[in-house]
């Protein structure tokens, strides 16, 4: 969805075009770093369709696009844009047309499922700061079975991890086992729910999202991708 320039401010037409968030692109302007027509920006500046905007004295495409994708991504994949000694990135599973999409939130190399690519930093910062809860699920599966108590204690009170409490909820995926798991939370700090299970003395041998906010994985293959609406 392509919108007028003169309809955006500025700081939210570079979040599009650089893929950051509003709060990055108001730290560049005032760092002196924007200019429109050659002319140091302040914050708040709005500009006109036939207006010449750069960073860093260097031209900024004047066509804005919102762009997101979700992507079904395998397992020994990183979410960087960088190789990470022999493990494989995400991008390698993307055209060259997508690369200048940033990932929305992580997952870590041993784990799957959907992930969100935007070059929309607003949408991305919406989509992962603590403050909008935004539901995330996962299948789990655990290297033996979740005492009763463990899961009571996870649900109904936390586990108290080094950087605070980590809550979510928990649902059998089916009666006979108790690997197996539904993991539906709304943080996401880093590798938190591994990190939750392993303080009980669990490992977890599968990770794989499912859904994320509105977004859900339905029937799209590892290494699969489809573009989807910005909310």
């Amino acid at each position: 969805m392509t919108k007028e320039l003169k309809s955006l401010r500025l700081n939210k037409y570079l979040a599009l075009q650089l893929g950051i968030s509003r709060r990055e692109a108001d730290n560049l302007i005032a760092q002196n770093r924007v200019q429109i027509n050659n002319q140091t920006a302040i914050l708040g500046s709005r500009f006109d369709q036939n207006d010449t905007i750069a960073v860093d004295s260097k031209p900024v495409n004047q066509a804005v696009s919102y762009k997101c994708i979700a992507l079904n991504k395998p397992l020994g994949f990183v979410c960087s844009r960088k190789q990470q000694g022999t493990n494989k990135t995400i991008y390698e599973l993307l055209p060259k047309s997508l690369h200048n999409l940033k990932p929305v939130g992580r997952l870590d190399k041993d784990s799957s499922g959907l992930i969100l690519l935007s070059n929309d930093g607003d949408f991305a910062y919406q989509m992962t700061h603590p403050s909008f809860q935004k539901v995330k699920i996962y299948k789990v599966r655990l290297n033996k079975d979740l005492e009763p108590l463990h899961q009571q204690m996870i649900s109904d009170y936390g586990i108290n991890l080094d950087d605070g409490v980590s809550k979510f909820q928990l649902e059998r995926i089916t009666d006979n086992n108790r690997t197996d798991w539904i993991v539906t939370m709304k943080e996401g700090r880093n590798r938190q729910i591994r990190r939750t299970f392993d303080a009980l003395g669990y490992g977890v041998t599968k990770l794989h999202r499912t859904n994320f906010g509105k977004y859900a994985l339905g029937d799209m293959k590892p290494g699969e991708y489809q573009t989807v609406n910005i909310a």
